[in-house]
């Protein structure tokens, strides 16, 4: 496994400057602190913030960078004023990630940087993401894939190198909590992030609210089926949801699986 974590430096060796799409997740962060140790100031992280992304996530975004001294720009993507995005195609990825890396492409250029980066992992080969063909379209580079790095390596090699994220949950953009074909609205993606703000102050940590208009589909680890259940919990979300507008809340009994609206 140590091999691997040498062939990522190596692989990032041979890179002049680098711009690392920095979501603050698990991935993007060890991708970050090595290419910052390796290229040091030519390493810049760069973060979007839009309607599909919790305030939660940007504040843990912004936290890494700063306390490091990584030089970091936020850029507002704007995903709801794509209308094909807005309509919750299949594509909704692909279009997402072609504008995404298309204004990463022209900060890159601004900034003289040579290379994006994005922190696709090995796991991530064997979802449905349509966001790795518009990637590839950009001429972006995916260096733990190159190094072959599954997300578990990834987190072991995070806790060794003293990185807090290594045992953050999976992350991914509110608009993944709406099924495809129905629109994704701010109004949507504000309740699906405030149903979760719900769950994660409880103590929860893994979440999705899966959103079917008026009824909110709470997916979290099994293990925590009997925390959920709790009287007092379970009381206490069902009051917060429906003061956000939902009218039903279901637990789903298959617990938090990554990607299940793609099924």
């Amino acid at each position: 496994m140590v091999d691997k974590l040498e062939n990522l430096e190596h692989i990032l060796k041979r890179l002049d400057s680098i711009l690392v799409a920095f979501s603050g997740g698990v991935d993007s962060t060890l991708l970050l602190a090595v290419s910052h140790r390796i290229l040091g100031d030519k390493t810049l992280a760069v973060t979007s913030v839009s309607a599909i992304h919790s305030e939660r996530e940007m504040r843990d975004a912004e936290r890494y960078p700063a306390r490091m001294g990584i030089r970091h720009r936020i850029m507002e993507s704007s995903e709801l004023e794509i209308p094909e995005f807005v309509e919750n195609r299949r594509d909704r990825c692909y279009l997402c990630k072609k504008n995404l890396f298309r204004q990463l492409s022209d900060i890159a250029k601004e900034e003289g940087i040579a290379h994006v980066a994005h922190g696709a992992n090995m796991d991530d080969l064997e979802d449905y993401r349509p966001g790795f063909k518009a990637a590839k379209e950009a001429g972006a580079i995916a260096p733990l894939i190159e190094a072959e790095m599954t997300k578990a390596e990834i987190r072991q090699f995070s806790k060794k190198m003293g990185l807090s994220s290594w045992d953050k949950p999976a992350m991914a953009c509110l608009a993944s909590r709406i099924p495809y074909g129905m629109s994704i609205t701010s109004d949507r993606l504000t309740m699906v992030s405030k149903a979760e703000d719900v769950i994660f102050k409880l103590g929860f940590r893994s979440c999705r609210v899966r959103h079917h208009g008026k009824i909110a589909r709470i997916e979290i680890d099994p293990g925590d089926f009997e925390k959920v259940m709790t009287d007092s919990i379970r009381v206490h979300i069902v009051e917060k949801l429906k003061e956000i507008g939902y009218s039903h809340i279901a637990l789903d009994l298959e617990g938090y699986v990554q990607g299940s609206l793609n099924r």
